[in-house]
């Protein structure tokens, strides 16, 4: 066997693209999004088929197995390897051509589905199949696994939608396979014609999503012996991809969906096949168990989301349906509010309503239609006998059911546990003539399982197919054919605890970019960097090796994790926007205060990790240091930032005539609004003053220990949130308003996690009140001044994550500023801006949305922006002003008061400034 450093040299050598055999590399692919994984040797990302078929000359001088790997959200094993990677990610992804008249496009396999869509959509065209993860995964993992989607009821799955293929085999050989035996490969045609009998026979009928083993009755003559046809679903065992010729349909011109309510699942999928004959689009099922928020769904306790084009075509079908209630929704955005529950399925699944973790395993299987509910109900008894949980969802239209199971797979007890169940199951779908497979493919998870579906005869014809295309073996073994059994090669196996990383499924979302990101937050610098050691799933990645010591093997120490934790912004939106919920801030945090127990830290950690301190101490003398030459140098920043400016007169200070009078709430003074923005502060008191709500100070010193926190100075920060909590006693009696929303962020979430044995903690957090929220529940009937502008700017971050925006968009719709605001992260994220090899970075953050939503907006509109990193990074990269929705009505306020209107007193009796003045804060 060659040694690994010998093989990368040669195939640096050999080939144009990036070849990497390093450990960081190498953990970011040794898992898909399935149960399993395995240790290739090193990744190729090729930059065309001059290289696959390069690599593929290296790999078989040496007797090296070859895998190929899209988006790498397989859910059977079958995107990982042991032996080199092709990455087609990187460079192999453009769309070749297009013809609208023709309805046809050539594409490399490293396309994006949405890439496709969005360039056909100009045309009123689409690609047909389109399975959940349409926003990340590649058309190449698409023929290889013949995926499907919510629409395969009208347009079929992958092969249904594949005209001609472009494949090079292990041995080198390029073939173009399609109809009528082109380019099949020698002896194909040979072995299919003297096993015609079996081909007609081995197969079940009625089944639309029958994925499972090769698809060999494409090539019987009465089907056009249709090489491409068979060729998908192959799990690039049989070739390498390396351009495709795919069909595109009609788009439909005004599609309608409609929202079925039954009492429960059973019930939705005995009717599913009966709304066939409307020729609906989609007929997608999913129950009560899956849906966190059922705000729009109709009554029920189970669902079917059923796509028509036009509003009467939905309309009929609702009065032919015999559903408990029912709802037709037009409007684009409640559509896609509500199909946002069932693609999320895949990850809401992973977590059980108690909390506890649930895997594929037994993620995709299909029955005909007809004998759905009947499936259901035998496979939930199932479940019962075993003592497993688990939630079915799915392509109902075509009886295909998704599931994940809350199986131990860390225990020898309970993987044993595991295969006997899974072999149950296989009896039973294969009892009521289904596919162990309707979509995603068997891989290792159910390939061992194929005999008791096909039987012995056809599932040996397909290992002499296999050897027919790839006699030596080296496209991904393993998988399909003489598999690897569906125990093996577990994830899990060797962690010496469960740790928060391996929640990580591996379905990607957060690797989404372009039009498809939608309202999604998480990885902004993935999106800046496109690698994928910069999304959540890749720094998970990272992490489960480190915990695992196989790949990365200096724990706490490794290198790999810092760098690529590095470019972490900490912004919470993994938090929300992840489907199982991996939080990275907090793992960046863990990983950083591990990393630098015995090392010295980044001065930069010193500096702005430990502001609160600085500014304490230093306050407005700091102001002398940010204009010398050398201010970035001492400290530890980039000089391409400018150092924040320290007030004059703290917020504190300027609230001190007040303190010890009666009060309704609490504000915070977090560091950036007393030492930085004291202006929020002063706007934030008047507006509440206005609507008749008493402000107060918390009693002492407090600090969030939000910088302390982000830095991974965790020791600290548990020291700073105890002394908080100490000057708070037994914990506020009222609502805390905290005006930054990293510092509320950071006491709801960090606060209680880092200090859970301190029941104070939790009703500290608990506490928490955005300003919106604390006017919308102190003064329910306040009537903010009318201002009539639309708005710009962004959503903080921390707040997507965290705190909710409800209460603000209800605020802005009331006071008359109309517009959206802009999602994503601002870059600059408190220290991560200023910290020396992040400006670019940074910079292209704030590309991605702010900037451009601030440039379009007219001269007239009111820039918001409630997060003082926000306001700063737009002030460093913008000429227009970001500011708090406080100082925007407090300004609006103070035109009233100007121009004889009701002010302060409008509704509430009013109150009056604690300085003596009347003047609104932001205008002084």
């Amino acid at each position: 066997m060659v040694e690994p450093g010998d093989l990368a040299q040669e195939l640096r050598r050999a080939v144009g693209g990036e070849v990497d055999f390093s450990a960081g590399a190498r953990a970011l692919v040794t898992m898909d999004a399935s149960n399993y994984r395995r240790v290739p040797l090193g990744v190729v990302a090729p930059r065309d088929a001059a290289d696959v078929a390069a690599v593929l000359a290296v790999c078989r001088a040496h007797e090296v197995p070859v895998v190929a790997r899209g988006g790498g959200t397989s859910i059977a094993g079958q995107a990982t390897g042991t032996g080199v990677v092709l990455d087609f990610t990187r460079h192999m992804r453009s769309i070749v051509s297009l013809d609208p008249v023709a309805g046809t496009a050539v594409v490399q396999p490293g396309v994006v589905l949405d890439r496709l869509r969005d360039a056909a959509r100009p045309h009123g065209l689409t690609f047909g199949p389109d399975p959940s993860t349409h926003s990340r995964c590649t058309l190449g993992g698409m023929i290889g696994n013949n995926a499907c989607g919510a629409h395969s009821v009208a347009w079929g799955t992958t092969a249904d939608n594949v005209l001609e293929l472009d494949v090079l085999t292990y041995a080198g050989t390029r073939l173009r396979p399609g109809r009528d035996w082109r380019g099949a490969p020698e002896g194909l045609r040979e072995l299919v014609g003297a096993n015609l009998g079996l081909l007609r026979t081995g197969y079940p009928e009625g089944l639309p999503r029958r994925i499972s083993g090769y698809a060999l009755d494409a090539l019987l003559p009465e089907r056009g012996a249709d090489v491409a046809r068979s060729y998908c679903g192959s799990e690039g065992t049989l070739g390498v991809l390396t351009e495709a010729t795919v069909r595109l349909v009609r788009a439909p011109s005004s599609p309608v969906l409609a929202v079925l309510g039954y009492p429960d699942e059973g019930a939705a999928a005995d009717a599913a096949a009966g709304l066939l004959a409307h020729r609906p689009l989609t007929v997608e099922g999913m129950a009560a168990d899956l849906v966190r928020d059922a705000a729009g769904l109709p009554r029920g306790r189970a669902w079917l989301f059923v796509e028509t084009d036009g509003e009467a075509a939905a309309r009929a079908l609702v009065r032919a349906a015999d559903a408990l209630d029912a709802a037709v929704v037009t409007d684009p955005a409640g559509q896609r509010a509500l199909w946002r529950l069932r693609e999320d399925a895949a990850g809401t699944a992973t977590r059980m309503p108690t909390g506890e973790e649930a895997w594929p395993g037994w993620e995709d299987c299909a029955v005909p239609p007809a004998r759905l509910g009947e499936y259901l109900r035998e496979f939930r008894r199932l479940l019962r006998e075993y003592g497993l949980r688990g939630t079915p969802y799915g392509h109902f239209g075509e009886g295909c059911v998704h599931v994940r199971i809350d199986f131990d797979l860390w225990t020898p007890a309970g993987v044993r546990h595991f295969r006997r169940f899974s072999e149950a199951v296989a009896d039973l779908v294969v009892a009521h003539g289904g596919s162990l497979s309707g979509e995603h493919g068997d891989g290792q998870a159910r390939a061992e399982l194929l005999p008791r579906m096909y039987g012995p005869e056809l599932v040996g014809l397909f290992g002499r197919v296999k050897d027919v295309w790839d006699p030596a073996g080296g496209l991904n073994p393993g998988m399909l054919v003489r598999p690897d059994g569906l125990d093996r090669n577990l994830r899990f196996k060797g962690l010496p605890v469960v740790p928060a990383a391996a929640r990580c499924v591996g379905v990607a979302k957060c690797r989404v970019d372009g039009p498809g990101q939608g309202e999604s937050v998480m990885c902004p610098s993935y999106r800046a960097t496109g690698e994928e050691r910069h999304s959540t799933r890749g720094r998970a990645r990272l992490l489960h090796e480190m915990a695992l010591g196989e790949v990365i093997t200096d724990g706490w120490r490794s290198e790999e994790v810092y760098e690529a934790l590095d470019l972490c912004l900490s912004c919470k939106g993994c938090r929300s926007d992840c489907p199982v919920g991996v939080d990275m801030a907090s793992y960046k945090a863990e990983f950083l205060h591990r990393y630098y127990e015995e090392r010295r830290r980044p001065w930069s950690h010193v500096t702005m990790g430990r502001l609160p301190q600085w500014l304490r101490w230093a306050g407005p003398l700091l102001n002398v240091a940010r204009v010398l030459p050398f201010s970035a140098w001492l400290a530890g920043v980039t000089p391409r930032r400018p150092l924040p400016r320290v007030a004059p007169r703290t917020f504190v200070s300027w609230f001190g005539a007040r303190l010890g009078a009666p009060s309704d709430v609490l504000m915070w003074p977090d560091t950036f609004t007393n030492h930085l923005a004291p202006e929020v502060g002063r706007a934030a008191v008047r507006v509440l003053d206005a609507a008749g709500v008493r402000v107060g100070l918390p009693p002492g010193r407090v600090c969030c220990g939000l910088t302390y926190v982000s830095t991974g100075q965790l020791d600290r920060a548990r020291g700073v949130m105890r002394r908080t909590l100490d000057a708070l006693g037994e914990g506020p009696d009222r609502p805390v308003v905290v005006l930054e929303p990293s510092c509320a962020a950071t006491l709801r979430t960090d606060l209680p996690e880092l200090l859970a044995d301190d029941p104070r903690a939790a009703r500290l957090a608990a506490s928490v009140r955005t300003f919106a929220e604390a006017l919308e529940e102190c003064a329910p009937d306040w009537r903010p001044p009318r201002l009539d502008r639309e708005v710009a700017g962004q959503t903080h971050c921390h707040q997507h994550a965290v705190l909710g925006d409800a209460a603000d968009r209800r605020l802005r719709e009331r006071a008359g500023l109309t517009g959206e605001l802009s999602g994503g992260c601002c870059g600059l994220a408190g220290d991560f801006g200023f910290e020396k090899g992040h400006y670019e970075v940074s910079v292209a953050c704030a590309e991605e949305r702010l900037l451009p939503s601030v440039r379009a907006a007219g001269e007239d509109a009111v820039i918001l922006a409630d997060g003082f990193s926000c306001r700063t990074q737009l002030a460093h990269l913008s000429e227009r002003r970001g500011r708090h929705l406080a100082e925007v009505l407090a300004e609006a306020l103070h035109d009233e008061r100007r121009a004889g209107g009701p002010g302060e007193r409008d509704g509430q009796g009013g109150s009056h400034r604690s300085d003596g003045t009347d003047r609104a804060d932001g205008v002084e």
